[in-house]
């Protein structure tokens, strides 16, 4: 036998052994799932219904636990870190007052559609229900906060619940998704084998735009004289930034992007006209005020950008496209509903209009009313007389010393502001 011949069947005998069921406490079962899943860091606090599962962590070789001092410090560690790296943040948190900990973290990554994993300890299945010490109801409580959660009754259903947990979580419309495990389920003894076999007949996210809505938003972008295009966060969470790019120098078309979207569009573009909403740049706010079509990528007609409802963009036919089916319609009426990957989705309006005689046709004097709105109202600031420095120079001089591929992280209080 030669010897790629016998290294081959020696690493196949290795994956059958890897994946036979074996006995496992449940809380090893936890640890061996995420180890499956490529988890390489988990943020938490040790506590009492979650215990169990620290033994198993702290040997694991392949995950790395970060204390914190706040629980509602995982959710947010889990949230920044599937920001920055685009996988599932997971955290951890004990029963009653460590799980309720979590909640503003959650809705906080739910809003912003970032995927997270939070899992919970929770009293013994004998307690729930008898207010119990340190009982809490955390998955009544986080339902309208997350994606979708889970209460864990059977030791042998934590392989498979987690590995659902993982996929709803990042796909589709990513979100938060938490999996509640009693006490007594992680200390029982179950058997564990990999990979599980997902059971979610309900859950089909729609990715793959219908060709009829591709034809009709093609139709209306070729019909508009004031066209722009009003990008969201879910440009980004697509990875649809160079088709973005793309199709706006195609058709000529203005873009706006969102706070949720910042990147998705060079700001040196010359059909860059800013950050649309009341802290947005006066040129984006007039771009859409003034607009016949608003061509939406995965943005929600958040109140930040539209203000009063009823006067937003008044005079706009829309056509919006989004991941989740709920967004569409909910805050302002569409004339073309467009239900997918923002990818895919403008993947197909580049190809729908290429086979357009006019899909560039000339917005020329379009763009210059917006321009001359841009050159009238730039985006400046005044430095104080006193000497004193102003937030806008420090944010410069830390923007000219960290280039162009840093990550800035700002909340929407008065530091954004």
């Amino acid at each position: 036998m030669s010897a790629p011949t016998r290294l081959r069947e020696e690493q196949q005998t290795h994956a059958e052994i890897r994946h036979l069921p074996e006995r496992v406490t449940g809380a090893q079962a936890v640890v061996r799932s995420l180890e499956e899943l490529d988890v390489d860091c988990v943020f938490g606090i040790p506590g009492g219904a979650i215990l169990p599962v620290y033994d198993p962590l702290l040997e694991s070789t392949r995950v790395r636990h970060v204390l914190v001092r706040h629980e509602q410090g995982a959710g947010h560690a889990a949230t920044g870190y599937a920001q920055a790296t685009g996988k599932v943040g997971v955290c951890m948190a004990t029963s009653g007052p460590g799980a309720t900990n979590l909640v503003t973290p959650l809705a906080d990554a739910q809003m912003d559609s970032v995927p997270v994993v939070a899992i919970t300890g929770q009293v013994g299945r004998g307690l729930i229900g008898t207010d119990a010490f340190q009982e809490a109801d955390i998955c009544g409580i986080t339902m309208p906060i997350t994606k979708h959660n889970f209460l864990v009754t059977d030791p042998a259903d934590i392989p498979r619940t987690i590995a659902e947990a993982f996929h709803i979580a990042s796909s589709g419309r990513p979100g938060a998704v938490l999996v509640d495990i009693p006490k007594d389920v992680l200390q029982a003894t179950t058997t564990f084998s990999w990979p599980p076999e997902r059971c979610l007949p309900g859950y089909r996210p729609t990715t793959t735009p219908h060709s009829k809505q591709i034809r009709a938003a093609a139709a209306l972008i070729n019909s508009a004289a004031a066209p722009v295009l009003y990008v969201g966060g879910g440009v980004i969470k697509a990875g649809a930034a160079t088709e973005l790019r793309e199709l706006a120098e195609l058709t000529g078309i203005p873009v706006v992007t969102t706070l949720m979207a910042l990147g998705a569009f060079p700001d040196s573009h010359r059909l860059h006209y800013g950050m649309p909403g009341m802290h947005g740049t006066v040129a984006a706010v007039a771009a859409m005020q003034r607009s016949d079509l608003l061509i939406t990528l995965g943005a929600r007609f958040d109140d930040r950008v539209t203000g009063h409802a009823a006067s937003f963009a008044p005079y706009a036919k829309v056509i919006h496209a989004d991941i989740d089916p709920a967004e569409i319609g909910k805050n302002r009426k569409v004339d073309v509903p467009i239900v997918g990957d923002c990818k895919k989705i403008v993947r197909a309006l580049i190809d729908a209009l290429r086979l357009e005689t006019d899909a560039a046709q000339d917005r020329e004097g379009w763009r210059a009313s917006l321009d001359e709105v841009r050159h009238t109202y730039p985006v400046s600031y005044d430095r104080p007389a006193d000497g004193a420095l102003s937030p806008q120079l420090v944010i410069e001089a830390v923007g000219k010393a960290a280039g162009p591929d840093a990550i800035y992280v700002s909340g929407v209080g008065q530091h954004q502001m």
